[in-house]
């Protein structure tokens, strides 16, 4: 005797080798014996042979018409034996039987299974649904497959370009335009922008980190498009107010050729008595427009001016810079700190005003610093612009050091970056030379002094703090260790950061003696500043971003195979000129500082990472701090 019998959700075949009423001991076609449940059985049958009946089984139910099977079933519940009885006009053979099972167990749309080898037919309705959603899939199916191989084929589907950015940055992974990408992806074993880029979707993998950038901060694009250029009458004019005094001082700047946006300028003027009045004078665009202005809006929605090589994204549109930013020849409403210095440079007095000062010139590092340097400042050379009032910034900026408990410690380099025409230079430029000291310690000295001036007066302000090796935002005056200072404001970029802005209006109404733009303990200046910290920290992190793909993109263009470096701990080197760091697995232990030679390949703009592999030592360890 032989059985039919169900189990584990599929059907089987085997002997009975031995009858137990509730059990049964079978033994199957390839000879495997095994113990099933006498409820398990559907058929007993004699004939075919047992290696034959399921190949038969099949054949029948393969030729069954699953529409004309659900046609011929009752409306209520039944079991297969009795529709195969129905379906073949008499008692089946048992293959007929099993056919007639397997196909109703095959089209689980057309019928529910109720119980061992019992069936109901869907009901009209739900067979139609569940066959259009089928339908449909199977469309899907077919799309999806043709989607994918389009694009396995390197053809980039014009159905996908409205979701371009959505399918890089933030993809929905149900959809089926990702589940083409993906199949298409695991077809030719590229990464996606890799791909993309392939297809032609993907101009440059600059393009795909900056459209990354893009995509998350700024969606509805960089213009100001929801910021009229013909202000309202109630915002008042982008113009300091006409009877500003105007200074008696012509005052210069020091920047990078690239900086539009020029915030601070210096004067120095020689005191009939002795010594001389040094003038920090910073740009004043809070005097152009209110804290509710839609300006301010736009600059509380951006924050910051967001800088990479080549271009940036400034926190307020040109129309509105420009009225305000120190440039050469310009008379320009300004925030002015004077420090009175007697002949030895110490400072004797300080004083704020608020007025216009007249810009005599905008000098830029790159050729300031071929002049003023401390080759000609030990030489005493005094024949370039500005000399004279240089050198006197120059001995206060090291007295200001001294003040702060700092020591003129050998520095390390800082990195410009310039594109033109989409090829890369990248100069270095040693940190703490004396432009750089000059600059930062006159701010350092502002920052610190207005900041003392907002808190003895009680007006609220954000200040920058440092404790125990942490930086932090905070409206408590607290000490900068790392500065030296007791306390530390940023108040000399209105035109780039929106807490320098902030700064700038309490500042105003300190010296103008009116009511503050911001209470103490203002909602808006918090969230303003934890506003402001997290999205300067982000700016930052792309700059930096930004940055390892240009140094990348000088390594291809210069045709680097290999380069000298710098050990910074462990498999850790920094690349010589570039401001690159990279692992070197195969680096041996080196101490810090070690010089090294490493080879340089594998570049992969998209995931802006390297190859780098240890070649030689090229010279010992020295004392350096490497950052």
């Amino acid at each position: 005797m032989n059985v039919f019998y169900e189990e584990d959700g599929s059907f089987k075949v085997g002997a009975v080798l031995a009858d137990n009423n509730s059990s049964l001991q079978v033994e199957a076609p390839h000879g495997k014996r095994s113990k099933i449940k006498s409820n398990a059985v559907l058929l007993h049958f004699e004939q075919p042979s047992l290696p034959e009946f399921m190949p038969l089984a099949n054949g029948v139910a393969e030729e069954i018409d699953t529409d004309f099977l659900w046609e011929c079933s009752p409306q209520a519940e039944f079991s297969f034996e009795e529709l195969a009885h129905e379906y073949f006009g008499g008692k089946p053979r048992p293959v007929e039987a099993a056919g007639v099972l397997i196909r109703l167990h095959t089209a689980p749309v057309h019928f529910y299974k109720k119980g061992r080898g019992h069936y109901k037919a869907a009901p009209p309705e739900s067979l139609k649904s569940a066959l259009a959603a089928i339908e449909k899939r199977r469309l899907q199916a077919a799309e999806q497959e043709r989607l994918a191989n389009q694009l396995a084929n390197f053809t980039f589907p014009e159905e996908f370009r409205p979701h371009l950015q959505q399918l890089l940055y933030a993809p929905d992974k149900n959809t089926l335009i990702y589940k083409a990408l993906e199949a298409a992806r695991a077809a030719t074993q590229m990464t996606v922008p890799r791909l993309l880029e392939k297809c032609g979707a993907l101009p440059s993998a600059h393009d795909y980190h900056f459209d990354r950038f893009l995509f998350e901060f700024f969606p509805t694009g960089v213009e100001f498009a929801d910021l009229p250029k013909a202000l309202p009458q109630d915002l008042r004019e982008l113009q300091a107010p006409d009877d500003l005094p105007l200074a008696e001082v012509r005052a210069f700047s020091i920047d990078d050729t690239t900086t539009t946006e020029i915030d601070d300028a210096f004067s120095v003027v020689a005191l009939p008595a002795g010594g001389w009045r040094v003038g920090i004078h910073i740009a004043a665009p809070a005097l152009g427009f209110s804290a509710d202005s839609a300006i301010d809006a736009a600059a509380r929605q951006r924050l910051s001016t967001v800088y990479m090589p080549g271009r940036k994204i400034t926190m307020l549109p040109e129309h509105v810079v420009q009225p305000f930013s120190l440039t050469a020849d310009q008379v320009r409403p300004a925030i002015s700190l004077y420090l009175h210095l007697a002949a030895d440079y110490s400072i004797t007095a300080s004083e704020s005003r608020l007025e216009r000062v007249s810009i005599a010139a905008n000098l830029r590092h790159d050729s300031l610093e071929a002049l003023f340097n401390e080759m000609s400042i030990a030489n005493n050379e005094r024949e370039y612009p500005f000399a004279e009032q240089l050198h006197v910034l120059w001995q206060l900026a090291n007295r200001l050091e001294q003040g702060r408990g700092k020591s003129a410690a050998p520095q390390n380099s800082d990195y410009s970056f310039y594109v033109e025409n989409d090829r890369i230079s990248i100069v270095e430029r040693r940190r703490g030379s004396p432009v750089d000291k000059v600059v930062a310690e006159l701010m350092i000295f502002a920052n610190a002094e207005w900041g003392r001036q907002l808190a003895e007066h009680g007006i609220g302000a954000i200040y920058r703090a440092q404790g125990n090796g942490k930086v932090k935002m905070t409206t408590e005056p607290l000490p900068h260790q790392g500065l030296g200072v007791a306390q530390y404001v940023w108040a000399s970029s209105p035109l780039r950061r929106y807490v320098d802005l902030i700064n700038q209006r309490q500042l105003i109404s300190w010296i103008t003696k009116t009511p503050a733009s911001y209470s103490n303990d203002s909602d808006e200046l918090l969230t303003a500043m934890r506003d402001f910290e997290l999205t300067y920290a982000a700016y930052g992190d792309f700059q930096k971003t930004m940055e390892r793909y240009w140094c990348l993109r000088w390594l291809i263009q210069e045709n680097v195979e290999s380069s000298g470096a710098c050990v910074v701990r462990e498999n850790l080197v920094k690349l010589d000129h570039l401001p690159l760091f990279v692992r070197a697995p195969s680096l041996p232990d080196l101490h810090p500082g070690t010089e090294v030679e490493v080879e340089v390949a594998q570049i992969d703009l998209f995931e802006l990472t390297l190859s780098c592999r240890f070649i030689r030592k090229t010279r010992p360890e020295f004392a350096s701090l490497i950052t």
